[in-house]
């Protein structure tokens, strides 16, 4: 059943005022791929507009606070926590792993996945004058732990 339809089939918000405050916590990931040039250029701390992992970090953790005003159903919250780190996977790939965490009675799935979309979309902003091919790929939820679903955990 998708929860974001009535009974009428319009979109609507979901109510969750009787829903109990519990720890809540999601964790993504995404990868963006380029030319290995690209991501010597990122670790040398040689690209001309800064630190592009630092940059991408505060621009993942600013979109998950703001999830609410991107996604339209999306509830406001009250993060307690987001971390977004990024590092290099083999000679052409940034990995980014974000998590959120919360007590509140919703999900935090949808703020590590803009999380990590943002920090995928500003490593390609800041490097996209020297590699254009670049790819977003498998931006995905990891794991999800808290509410009524319980845990949930990707396969490889």
């Amino acid at each position: 059943m998708l929860t974001h339809l009535d009974s009428q089939g319009r979109a609507n918000m979901v109510d969750v005022t009787d829903k109990a405050v519990t720890a809540r916590e999601a964790t993504a990931e995404a990868r963006v791929r380029m030319r290995p040039e690209t991501l010597q250029l990122i670790q040398a701390g040689g690209h001309p507009k800064g630190d592009v992992f630092a940059v991408a970090r505060i621009a993942g953790i600013q979109a998950a606070k703001k999830t609410s005003d991107l996604i339209p159903l999306c509830h406001p919250l009250m993060l307690t926590s987001v971390k977004v780190e990024l590092s290099a996977e083999g000679e052409d790939t940034v990995h980014i792993v974000a998590r959120c965490k919360l007590a509140g009675q919703t999900g935090v799935e949808m703020e590590a996945l803009t999380a990590a979309s943002v920090a995928a979309l500003t490593i390609y902003d800041m490097c996209k004058a020297v590699d254009r091919g670049m790819t977003i790929e498998s931006v995905r939820l990891l794991e999800k732990l808290g509410g009524k679903s319980g845990h949930y955990q990707a396969g490889e």
